[in-house]
């Protein structure tokens, strides 16, 4: 079994609940209602800015043109093709996806997005993937799941997220094999905080969406224009 055959095998109880959560269940029959949807796609778009910062920091600890074209290569992919499942679901709630940008970050993304600068920041390259994995991980089973369990047709609300997902074969098993060639040459103590960067990684994409379906804010209210988060 490989490292990331194992790291799978750790989080399985994590991937279960994040299928069986009422968010993704939403997706399944076609019945969000349109502030979740909103939600959503509000903390989804910052959340992938952030994504791709953090890609941006791995780069800057490549050794190899090879190493950076791969970092690059997933940068172009969320700035020119992952608004499409953000545009199915502002369709269905009725927006324009132009106006779901620039929101404050709602406590479960900001938690999740601090947890993968903080790793990029201090730790090595395959920590940082380790910590980047379970977000294109988690979301291609989910798309396979509901591919093989709903069928869609083109009719289906959410056939677009659905199918858009469902293909997205590439990135995991890129990440994967590259991970997997640096597990093989690094410490015992390295892989412990890989695999501790990417179970925690796997119960934020639970929280994320949680946060979506709840419609989750901070506690006290605050104004966006004076709190960047």
């Amino acid at each position: 079994m490989s490292f990331t055959q194992e790291l799978r095998q750790k989080a399985d109880g994590i991937f279960q609940a994040i299928f069986e959560h009422p968010f993704v269940r939403g997706i399944a029959n076609g019945d969000l209602r349109k502030e979740q949807l909103i939600h959503y796609v509000k903390q989804d778009h910052e959340y992938l800015t952030a994504y791709m910062r953090i890609y941006g920091i791995a780069i800057s600890k490549c050794s190899s043109r090879d190493e950076i074209e791969m970092f690059n290569q997933q940068i172009s992919f969320i700035l020119n093709s992952e608004v499409h499942p953000h545009n199915n679901f502002c369709a269905v709630a009725g927006v324009s996806y132009d106006e779901m940008q620039g929101y404050a970050l709602a406590p479960g993304a900001h938690h999740y997005i601090r947890h993968m600068l903080n790793v990029a920041h201090e730790g090595s390259l395959a920590e940082i993937m380790a910590v980047l994995l379970p977000c294109p991980w988690t979301y291609l089973e989910i798309g396979e799941k509901l591919m093989r369990e709903v069928q869609p047709t083109e009719a289906h609300p959410f056939y677009e997220w659905i199918h858009f997902y469902a293909t997205r074969t590439n990135t995991t098993a890129k990440f994967s094999e590259r991970l997997d060639k640096w597990a093989e040459m690094t410490t015992e103590l390295e892989r412990k905080k890989m695999t501790e960067h990417y179970l925690l990684s796997c119960q934020l994409e639970y929280m994320f969406w949680d946060m979506a379906y709840n419609v989750q804010d901070w506690p006290v209210s605050m104004n966006t224009a004076e709190y960047a988060l």
